[in-house]
């Protein structure tokens, strides 16, 4: 099996008005609102995680609606990189609120 040195992350898996079906990745409690891929690229910048935008492409499961996605430089395995910068998401997100 080859190894990937990056990996595809999409704004779906952070949404928290997504199902898991739907594509969420990440538990409810790390997810955000209709996140957009310029939020998950700043949190995965903040993380020092080397990132570069894909614009116009949309999610597999909702090929029309096109949000973007992230490549993203591996931190572990995939899970673990969505979990990091779920958490940096969700951090970003409540520091907007507060202020």
């Amino acid at each position: 099996m080859r190894q990937q040195e990056k990996v595809i992350i999409w704004p779906a898996y952070f949404d928290s008005g997504k199902s898991r079906k739907d594509g969420r990745r990440v538990p409810r409690a790390l997810a955000v609102s209709s996140p957009r891929v310029s939020e998950v690229k700043e949190a995965a910048e903040r993380l020092s995680l080397p990132n570069e935008i894909v614009a116009e492409v949309g999610y597999p499961k909702t090929p029309g609606v096109k949000t973007g996605m992230l490549l993203v430089k591996k931190k572990g395995s995939k899970n673990q990189t969505i979990a990091v910068i779920a958490k940096e998401l969700l951090r970003t997100r409540s520091a907007a609120v507060a202020k």
